[in-house]
């Protein structure tokens, strides 16, 4: 992995799941798990790349999930908010622990522990070379940290949005238990909301859409791959207009 390639891209926006910070646990926070991914942006850091983070919460609570299960979903979402705010305190503090700056932007007041999310703040933190990990979604409920990361990517003027996942890319069915589904390696925007390939909610895709906001489907767990993506080179599936 070398630091000294050019990066084709200079400001990302990385979307993570709360699940990707379970490890082999069934929930919570392994802590493995966030010092590997924190290292993994203190190498991209270190490339002058700049990088806003949003991170789902999964891995303590899901809205929906609470919804089903008889609480209010305005309610459950508001939770599934605030378990956002503790996966990125959590990551935060990784990072301090390598002296990487990182600031926390929430999408609803909770200024006590992190900052209110301001655009033109974010964007400063950025330019500062702050890593900036944008938590509580869009501060709305029914919308999903998938929306909420096209959206601060777009205000932000991220040049890639980048979904990490647990398997290499985007294919036309689940392949840990379809052996012969089809890897996708291009698709565009209305492909994937055609086929309803499930990567993104079909909100999010369409916000990139819209924007002409290129999307990049990669597997996280592959030390490195990330830094390769920002460097330029063909990983994972590229979702764009064309």
């Amino acid at each position: 992995m070398t630091l000294d390639k050019r990066p084709k891209y200079r400001r990302i926006l990385l979307k993570l799941s709360g699940e990707a910070l379970v490890g082999k646990g069934e929930h919570g926070i392994d802590s493995r798990v966030i010092q590997e991914i924190a290292q993994e942006l203190s190498t991209l850091n270190k490339a002058n790349i700049e990088i806003g983070l949003v991170i789902g919460g999964g891995n303590i609570f899901r809205g929906v999930g609470l919804a089903t299960a008889g609480i209010d979903r305005v309610t459950a979402d508001h939770m599934g908010m605030l378990a956002t705010v503790m996966n990125a305190l959590a990551l935060q503090n990784s990072l301090d622990q390598l002296n990487i700056a990182s600031r926390v932007m929430s999408a609803i007041r909770i200024n006590q522990v992190c900052e209110d999310y301001i655009r033109r703040r974010a964007v400063r933190h950025l330019e500062k070379g702050r890593i900036v990990i944008f938590a509580a979604g869009t501060g709305n409920p029914f919308f999903t940290t998938d929306t909420a990361a096209s959206l601060r990517a777009i205000e932000i003027e991220a040049e890639l949005l980048v979904k990490a996942t647990k398997v290499n890319g985007i294919y036309s069915s689940d392949p840990f238990t379809n052996p012969t589904a089809r890897f996708f390696p291009q698709l565009t925007y209305d492909q994937v909301i055609e086929h309803k390939l499930g990567v993104m909610d079909a909100t999010a895709i369409i916000m990139c859409r819209d924007h002409t906001l290129p999307i990049r489907v990669f597997d996280f767990h592959k030390t490195g791959d990330l830094l390769r993506i920002t460097q330029g080179e063909n990983i994972g599936t590229l979702v764009t207009s064309e």
